[in-house]
């Protein structure tokens, strides 16, 4: 574990700093996912660069039939099916494609905005910091938590949050901006149906 005093970052910076098609791709994934700032871009990028570092040495070494190997992918497996990014039959090739969005997606807080909990990502962020959200039993406060799949349906607001009462000028705002897009997409299925008859 180490020295707290002499913590080691969990990022890397870019080697080139101004690239402009990277710059531009980052500032979209920061506003997509409502991040703070693209040290929590670089966050992820490390935890999937991870991940894709472990399935190359693997790939390697089992293909000498190495029984350690074996049994560190079946775990690497596991840990990647709980987060809900692979499922347990997944291959070596499967981990390497995996890309920043999935792993994005696994955040609390874009959970939390699919869940239609909040209305926008940035709320989302806000509902989390400020305590109103719970995961299973316990209030988290990190936006950023990877949620395992087993506790994706345990996440709801904290019953002692003004939120947790169905009557909330919000939680009305939320549901009137839910049905709205769903009547936008069945407007939109309709207008495809017409068009390919």
């Amino acid at each position: 574990m180490g020295d707290q005093k002499f913590q080691r970052k969990s990022y890397s910076t870019p080697r080139h700093p101004w690239e402009k098609d990277r710059i531009d791709y980052e500032r979209e994934i920061v506003i997509k996912y409502g991040l703070k700032n693209k040290r929590e871009l670089w966050k992820a990028e490390a935890i999937l660069s991870s991940f894709r570092a472990q399935a190359r040495t693997l790939q390697a070494k089992i293909r000498y039939n190495d029984p350690v190997a074996q049994k560190q992918f079946s775990l690497l497996l596991k840990k990647l099916d709980r987060l809900d990014l692979l499922g347990e039959n997944a291959s070596l090739d499967d981990i390497l494609s995996l890309s920043i969005e999935n792993i994005l997606d696994r955040r609390l807080q874009t959970i939390v905005y699919q869940k239609n909990m909040a209305t926008t990502m940035k709320q989302a962020r806000q509902l989390i910091t400020h305590g109103h959200i719970k995961v299973g039993d316990r209030i988290v406060t990190i936006p950023s938590l990877s949620v395992e799949k087993d506790y994706e349906d345990m996440i709801y607001y904290n019953e002692n949050s003004p939120l947790s009462d169905e009557n909330h000028p919000m939680r009305q705002i939320i549901a009137g901006s839910t049905k709205e897009e769903n009547k936008e997409e069945e407007s939109k299925d309709k207008n495809m149906d017409g068009e390919k008859q």
